[in-house]
């Protein structure tokens, strides 16, 4: 997560736009899609967030282009890297249960990239599960358990289910979010004490729900 901190606070300093006492700071908008097998189980979970603009240029600062306001995926590759190994510690911030037992994620696959589109990155990667899974009900839970990062899946198309067994259905659960309010009467100290044990942010889950016959 340093890496996350690190370019917000030069964008705290350079433009003052985050209050004193404030989270989330970084804004992501995703799209999921829930990978099976021909067998019905569940493989994997491909991700595409897209940052928001104020990180996304400041975490391209430094980064030569060969296209003025462009930025190749080879270009991106030593930033995608760096993003896709500092989320390791945070289980990439997606959480499963397959009919109510915790279901194990590995590493992303390595064919992970950055695109860089409407001024904004995207990051986008696959996470295989360790074990393949055939599962009635599933729920797939995506949150930030610090709040530094805020999570919304994106107005179209947020979900799709690919490969799945015929008559699986499946539906979005959108989280309330926190409050202005409510982060300045806790805190910046008390958020910043939080750590990826504490869980404090799954009331703020993003959940994918999946119920197969």
């Amino acid at each position: 997560m340093i890496w996350l901190r690190t370019f917000l606070a030069l964008a705290a300093w350079a433009v003052f736009t985050l209050p004193a006492a404030a989270h989330p700071h970084v804004w992501v908008t995703m799209q999921s899609e829930l990978l099976y097998s021909r067998d019905g189980s569940i493989t994997g979970i491909r991700h595409h967030w897209t940052f928001d603009d104020m990180f996304s240029a400041f975490a391209t600062q430094g980064i030569q282009a060969k296209v003025k306001g462009e930025f190749s995926r080879e270009e991106l590759a030593p930033l995608a890297h760096v993003n896709v190994e500092s989320l390791k510690e945070y289980k990439y911030f997606t959480y499963v249960t397959a009919d109510g037992k915790s279901a194990s994620l590995t590493d992303p696959s390595p064919d992970y990239w950055l695109d860089y589109k409407n001024s904004a990155l995207v990051l986008n990667f696959t996470l295989p599960f360790k074990h393949p899974v055939k599962a009635k009900y599933l729920k797939v839970e995506i949150y930030d358990p610090t709040i530094f990062v805020d999570f919304e899946f994106a107005n179209q198309s947020p979900v799709h289910l690919v490969g799945a067994p015929t008559g699986c259905k499946l539906d979005v659960v959108l989280p309330h979010d926190i409050t202005t309010a409510q982060s300045q009467k806790l805190g910046e100290a008390f958020f910043n004490s939080l750590s990826s044990s504490q869980d404090w942010g799954a009331q703020f889950a993003n959940k994918i729900l999946v119920n197969c016959p």
